[in-house]
């Protein structure tokens, strides 16, 4: 699963919104908010794996075949 994803860049962005409300604030400078940043993307990424693990459905299981007197091999 590519870390660029629309879902994932989206789940990053919402994840970002308390690092930028925080550097509004002043308790942030630029050069941490940056820092941060890779880490949103990161925690987004990890966010949709496990809800995409969690949500996919097993594969169907395999039918078998039941043998009747005709498939199997003469004896003599």
């Amino acid at each position: 699963m590519s870390p660029l994803r629309k879902d994932v860049v989206v789940t990053g962005f919402v994840l970002a919104i308390p690092v930028f409300l925080l550097a509004l604030r002043g308790e942030f400078t630029a050069e941490e908010v940056v820092t941060r940043l890779p880490w949103c993307l990161a925690a987004a990424w990890a966010a949709v794996a496990v809800i995409r693990f969690a949500t996919t459905p097993p594969p169907p299981k395999r039918a078998e075949r039941k043998t009747t007197d005709d498939d199997r091999a003469p004896t003599g």
